[in-house]
C-alpha cells in the first residue's frame, strides 16, 4: 500500500512551489498522537487551490403539506 501511496507523485503548490505527497496514508494511531497530512500553509490557501464554493441560493415557497 505505501507503495501505491507512493507511486502515485507529487502535488506542487503553484504559488510556494512546495511539493506535498498525492496520496498519504495516516493510522489512527498517528492521527491521534497528532500527525497532520502535508499541505500548503493557511497563507498558501489564499490562492485558488482551496477556492470556496458560491453559496447556494435558498428556493422561495413555503413546503407542500403531506396530505396525510
Amino acid at each position: 500500500m505505501q507503495a501505491e501511496a507512493a507511486s502515485a507523485g507529487f502535488y506542487e503548490h503553484k504559488m510556494n512551489r512546495q511539493k506535498y505527497p498525492r496520496i498519504q496514508l495516516r493510522t489512527v494511531k498517528e492521527l491521534m498522537d497528532g500527525k497532520n497530512i502535508e499541505r500548503p500553509s493557511n497563507v498558501a490557501a489564499l490562492d485558488g487551490t482551496f477556492k470556496k464554493a458560491p453559496k447556494a441560493k435558498a428556493k422561495g415557497g413555503e413546503q407542500p403539506a403531506l396530505g396525510l
